[in-house]
């Protein structure tokens, strides 16, 4: 604002196109602008707090106090521009009041409005030409008397700036952590992976800007990880109830500064909701899909022969009956990648099993067989 106010250039603010909304700083600087103008269907404040991340930066009777200043340095009703500290006023609103200059729908008219106006920069009084009159008769019309170059964000810059969502940065990490968890289930690092990655490096980009708490984005990670341990076992429980209770807490305090970054009610009901269905009616069915075995009676298993996919030290996937399993090794007995595996007992959906030969033995059992002796 200090820079508009010493600029002998005169400074003209537009607020478009219609749904656009200039709140906090935004606010300051179009009221700081020499001429100022807005789109039907937009809306002006409120200016306070003038940054959401620190709202105690500033207070609002300091807001007021800047608001009525500029305005009169530019001509404009104080009282009008002292409206837009606590309040939001749509564009027509704000010209009743005498808070901006008046209600134009594109830019383009907006220079041509300005032609022939006077407005007072740090150099003086400054007449503007902005506007030159083509066609005849009937056709006559005004149209800016010089190009009019439109500076906007570039693909990186657009991505980059939606990123600072607060509501995409959370929902981003929720699904990015929902799809990485499922992708562990599936035994592979594949597409899943990849966007799950890939979201949860997004929220960290907003992260790195927007004023999150570190204790609630912990919350959201233990809440993933509670989900998974009871979709593991296939049923709900402890685990479910404390990844409810952590994915709620963390995404209600994720954000610390002002009320408005925080997301919508009910986007926090939607996203929390979608999340626990996922873990809690989708993953169990996948994984007794993904690894469930040909026939009926699992305990049939017992016994069988099999293959490790990957190495198994101490979890790992095998392949018995032409079907995956999760599996662990029996007693820690390592077994690398495509060895003959032998199956000594069915945990739920997870194979115990051990190497084709020179399963180890532990002490127990070494113990019941001097016994027997």
């Amino acid at each position: 604002m200090r820079t508009i106010r010493r600029s002998a250039v005169p400074v003209v603010s537009w607020i478009g196109p219609s749904g656009a909304q200039a709140r906090g700083g935004a606010a300051l600087i179009l009221e700081a602008s020499h001429a100022a103008f807005a789109a039907p269907g937009s809306d002006i404040g409120p200016a306070y707090p003038v940054r959401l991340d620190q709202p105690e930066l500033t207070s609002a009777p300091v807001v007021r106090a800047e608001l009525e200043k500029l305005a009169t340095a530019n001509n404009r009703d104080p009282n009008g521009a002292a409206r837009l500290t606590n309040s939001s006023l749509s564009a027509r609103d704000s010209n009743a009041v005498g808070a901006i200059d008046g209600v134009r729908p594109t830019l383009g008219e907006t220079i041509v409005t300005l032609n022939k106006k006077t407005v007072t920069t740090s150099a003086g009084e400054i007449k503007l030409s902005t506007a030159k009159i083509i066609g005849e008769g009937q056709d006559r019309r005004r149209q800016p008397n010089q190009d009019v170059v439109f500076d906007s964000l570039g693909i990186s810059g657009k991505v980059s700036h939606a990123l600072l969502s607060p509501s995409l940065a959370y929902f981003l990490l929720v699904i990015g952590l929902a799809l990485i968890v499922f992708e562990f289930f599936a035994a592979s690092i594949g597409f899943a992976a990849l966007v799950g990655a890939g979201a949860v490096i997004g929220a960290a980009y907003g992260f790195d800007v927007l004023p999150v708490n570190l204790w609630a984005i912990g919350l959201l990670l233990f809440s993933a990880l509670a989900f998974a341990v009871d979709a593991q076992v296939g049923g709900l429980g402890v685990w479910t109830g404390a990844g409810a209770v952590t994915l709620i807490g963390g995404s209600i305090f994720l954000y610390g500064g002002d009320s408005q970054l925080r997301p919508a009610w009910w986007l926090l009901v939607l996203i929390i909701a979608g999340v626990g269905v996922f873990y809690v009616f989708a993953i169990p069915p996948f994984l007794r899909a993904r690894f469930s075995s040909p026939t009926v009676g699992r305990e049939a298993l017992i016994g069988e022969m099999g293959a490790a996919l990957t190495e198994v030290n101490p979890e790992g996937v095998v392949e018995v009956r032409d079907a995956r399993w999760r599996a662990i090794t029996n007693r820690a007995t390592p077994v690398t990648v495509g060895d003959r595996i032998r199956v000594t007992a069915v945990l739920g959906f997870v194979l115990e099993v051990e190497p084709e030969e020179g399963g180890a033995q532990d002490y127990r059992e070494k113990r019941s067989r001097r016994k027997a002796k």
